[in-house]
């Protein structure tokens, strides 16, 4: 499992997931910072990367494209501190692998998991 940490949240979770056996990089420390929605799922799908984010947008623009990748987790959890949020990728990734692996969209939000798989379609 590779993923790919989208802006607003912390750098330091990806050095922790890292340290913890699952590839993990910020999207400013690929050169992303700055870039459009578009062209992060782009360089999640290119280098096959799962997208964990705190925008709804992605869910959006993978329904909108009909696309079958990249899987995108979406944190809905406020004031998350890197730990916690590295403990909680974890859990979801033990638990959804599978999911995640084939294409899906991983909404998180305290006490609840929802799962669609992709592609998604418009509703």
């Amino acid at each position: 499992m590779k993923l790919l940490l989208d802006q607003g949240l912390s750098r330091s979770t990806a050095a922790l997931m890292t340290a913890g056996g699952i590839d993990t990089v910020h999207v400013g420390d690929v050169g992303l910072a700055a870039a459009s929605d578009v062209a992060i799922l782009r360089f999640g799908f290119e280098t096959g990367r799962t997208i964990v984010t705190l925008d709804a947008d992605f869910n959006s623009l993978l329904a909108m494209s009909g696309a079958a990748a990249p899987s995108v987790i979406r944190i809905r959890i406020e004031g998350l501190r890197a730990a916690g949020l590295a403990e909680l990728l974890q859990s979801v990734i033990r638990e959804r692998t599978a999911d995640l692996t084939f294409g899906a969209t991983v909404t998180v939000q305290r006490g609840r998991i929802r799962i669609r798989h992709l592609p998604l379609v418009r509703e």
